[in-house]
């Protein structure tokens, strides 16, 4: 996988970048990872809902191809978008997004903090009261009887970390996660992040980690490299 640094760069120009690398590659290219930071913007996804988009104020709303609702995006956030040929590498959506979860909560694991998964809700968590604390969360994902509705997510005593939504087009991915590392949070307050009413947002800086926006993109571009690879 071709691991590409791109900086700071505007969002939209970005998404087309992504769309048109995908629609115009081949059974050959190589798989990328682009790696950058982006100017403040909230983009909604396919199923995003306008009244979840509170009061943006002067920041841009792009609205994008991905699944999923509003999220923000702004400097001092890492984020990250695998171009993957998911034919090629051979396995599934479910395992792709399981794949990205767990590069972020290994990154996190490496910067000494605990990185939760919550049913229902893609993306990841802490806990705001024992971020490094290693007891198991109770609204993990867990089997359930064959038939039985999806429970609905319960953030209780939680903060999101990490933001997820993609788009697999003909096989192959774009879009991805973002990682919040030291930001201004301000604008999480201006939207129902990811569609849910109340969820608050977090980073590394809020919850006493201080690590560079540089090694926590290093970190996360090497775990994510290593586990999308085929």
């Amino acid at each position: 996988m071709n691991i590409r640094p791109l900086g700071r760069v505007d969002y939209a120009p970005t998404y087309d970048a992504m769309a048109a690398f995908t629609a115009e590659r081949g059974l050959e290219t190589p798989d990328e990872l682009w790696v950058c930071e982006h100017p403040p913007v909230f983009t909604q996804g396919l199923a995003g809902r306008e009244d979840h988009l509170l009061s943006p104020g002067d920041i841009p709303v792009v609205k994008t191809n991905r699944g999923g609702q509003v999220t923000y995006h702004g400097p001092g956030q890492v984020v990250c978008y695998p171009l993957v040929d998911l034919q090629r590498a051979g396995y599934y959506v479910k395992e792709y997004v399981y794949r990205i979860e767990e590069a972020v909560i290994r990154t996190l694991a490496h910067l000494g903090v605990t990185g939760h998964r919550v049913a229902g809700a893609p993306g990841i968590y802490v806990r705001l009261d024992d971020p490094s604390g290693h007891a198991v969360l109770a609204q993990r994902p867990q089997r359930r009887p064959e038939g039985s509705p999806a429970p609905q997510p319960d953030f209780s005593g939680l903060g999101k970390i990490a933001a997820l939504g993609i788009k697999v087009s003909r096989h192959c991915t774009y879009h991805g996660v973002a990682l919040n590392v030291a930001m201004d949070l301000e604008p999480f307050l201006r939207i129902n992040p990811c569609g849910y009413a109340g969820l608050r947002t977090v980073d590394l800086s809020t919850i006493g980690v201080a690590v560079s926006w540089d090694e926590a993109a290093q970190v996360l571009s090497q775990q994510l490299g290593a586990l999308l690879s085929p």
